[in-house]
């Protein structure tokens, strides 16, 4: 029977906790210097979505459970009150997993008791209606509320069966014959009592210790299954895809105007009127694109050059790079300060490290021996 979906309703919740703390070895070289939350996503670093999707819900008060290169956040957000909320950051000084780094901020929430709090994932693209998350939460009575979403292939996750009325029943590790295509989506409600029965000091994952001991103890966990938007940005190929699904309005966010469109510029980067950007393309504050070159679907981060001629698609240049004229980049991750030289062609997940030099491709290949 198909699960009712919660309607939306005025935010109930001020509190939420964002787990930024990951180092995001899967996208390197991309995240050396920058975090993978703080990656730009859609001109706007990743980060600031969520934290303006969490103040629409009715969040005013944010923890950032940070680890690596805490300091590029504070720089970036400070207190938060350019976005309209008051952010704090609690450092890890070794990694506690997930339960671990949601327990290592308790004493800074304000909430008591039964209270929800917001726990949101830094590296999570999604769209759906927190509001309505909340919502469900509070209408079950539920312990713990997560996002569920449903996937073609369940094979690569973890699956989470529910009842009819939503109640989780089990958790599944993966399988190649799962038993549901229900995934757990990486975002949760938790009431506050919960978060302090997480052990401290220690390395914690919710998904394999926190959540199978409450079912074991007779707590109710809930599942909200929605049919919105979702997706992992762990790896360059997901998050060239995420930014120009923001881009082009295929999902949401309120840091973008309605509707979208093929690319976006932002302000101080200059793009040669021969130029052709398209397929969700984003372009950084400072970067350049040269006459004739055509971008499609990519990241171009700040502060990079491109030269004439160059075909960009499903890439990311990273901040500062330079690809000289004629290069072809085809679901190639840049890394910062690296340097492309002339006529190279880097296709199928080539990845080049931060201030590495190609040098310019010399050989030529006449039509007969082509």
């Amino acid at each position: 029977m198909p699960w009712p979906r919660a309607p939306t309703v005025e935010p109930a919740v001020s509190e939420a906790v964002l787990l930024v703390g990951g180092q995001g070895s899967r996208l390197r070289p991309l995240t050396v210097r920058t975090p993978k939350p703080m990656l730009p996503v859609a001109g706007v670093p990743f980060l600031t979505h969520v934290l303006l999707r969490a103040r629409a819900a009715g969040v005013d008060h944010v923890i950032l459970a940070t680890s690596y290169r805490p300091e590029v956040f504070a720089l970036a957000f400070g207190d938060g009150a350019e976005l309209g909320l008051h952010i704090e950051y609690v450092q890890e000084r070794e990694p506690l997993g997930t339960g671990g780094a949601i327990r290592n901020v308790a004493d800074r929430l304000q909430a008591r008791g039964p209270d929800p709090i917001l726990v949101l994932n830094g590296d999570i693209l999604s769209d759906h209606d927190l509001g309505a998350q909340l919502e469900w939460h509070d209408r079950t009575g539920a312990d713990v509320t997560l996002h569920l979403v449903r996937v073609g292939d369940p094979r690569a996750f973890g699956s989470v069966v529910t009842d009819p009325a939503g109640r989780v029943l089990d958790f599944c590790e993966k399988s190649p014959t799962p038993v549901t295509d229900q995934v757990n989506a990486g975002c949760y409600v938790f009431r506050r009592s919960v978060i302090d029965s997480i052990p401290a000091g220690r390395v914690v994952s919710v998904e394999r210790e926190t959540f199978p001991g409450l079912l074991a103890s007779g707590a109710v966990l809930s599942g909200f299954l929605a049919a919105s938007y979702w997706r992992d940005l762990g790896t360059p190929t997901a998050y060239v895809a995420g930014s120009a699904d923001l881009v082009t309005g295929r999902c949401g966010s309120p840091a973008l105007p309605r509707g979208g469109g093929p690319y976006v510029v932002s302000a101080g980067a200059r793009v040669d009127p021969s130029a052709r950007l398209q397929g969700g393309t984003s372009v950084g504050a400072g970067a350049q694109i040269g006459p004739g070159t055509v971008v499609d679907g990519s990241v171009i981060q700040p502060g990079a050059w491109i030269g004439a001629g160059v075909q960009v698609r499903a890439s990311v240049v990273g901040a500062g790079a330079v690809v000289e004229d004629g290069v072809v980049l085809d679901e190639t991750a840049i890394g910062d300060g690296a340097v492309v030289g002339a006529g190279n062609e880097l296709r199928g997940g080539a990845r080049v490290w931060c201030d590495v030099a190609l040098p310019a491709c010399s050989i030529r290949f006449s039509s007969d021996e082509e």
